[in-house]
């Protein structure tokens, strides 16, 4: 097992009593709705603190902004999204909590993969991979075991989720 390039760093706590009320409330509808509105106010405190605090701390959450550039405007685009670490890569899908499309930040990877994460105070240039076949279901399952939320949205739409492996370009 290689070393990660990404810090592991979260404030608060899995074992947080109001962890799994939280996860709970977040797969459903309502909190969907929710999450999806303080999303702008996650982006900026995630950005001002270079990911070092975010919205969810308190249960613990793994959560990376990812900055991308725009596939039609050129411009900077940022989104807090939950990750899942295996060694030195970083997972996310365009879950988009279950709607029928595609969060416009896949677009933007698909026409430029490099993009950068700001983790635990730092900002570091990725590069991002499509993740298909087998090792998509295998870590999209390891979401839904993290967040069952994900295990709700697949049944939300019928919408192929895009997921992308995020790897530290070499100079970071």
């Amino acid at each position: 097992m290689t070393e990660s390039p990404f810090p592991d760093v979260r404030w608060g706590s899995e074992s947080s009593i109001i962890r799994k009320p939280a996860i709970a409330f977040a797969a459903t509808k309502p909190g969907s709705w929710v999450i999806r509105h303080l999303a702008g106010v996650d982006r900026r405190l995630l950005e001002r603190t270079d990911g070092r605090f975010t919205i969810l701390g308190p249960i613990a959450a793994p959560v990376v902004l990812l900055s991308t550039t725009g596939c039609k405007s050129g411009k900077i685009r940022s989104s807090p999204l939950l990750y899942y670490r295996e060694d030195d890569r970083l997972f996310v899908v365009g879950s988009n909590f279950g709607q029928d499309h595609h969060p416009a930040w896949t677009s933007n990877l698909l026409k430029e993969p490099r993009a950068t994460v700001a983790i635990g105070g730092k900002r570091i240039p990725v590069t991002a991979t499509p993740v298909t076949g087998a090792e998509k279901i295998r870590i999209y399952a390891a979401f839904a075991d993290m967040v069952r939320a994900y295990g709700e949205y697949q049944t939300r739409t019928d919408r192929d989720m895009r997921m992308f492996a995020l790897s530290a370009d070499a100079a970071s």
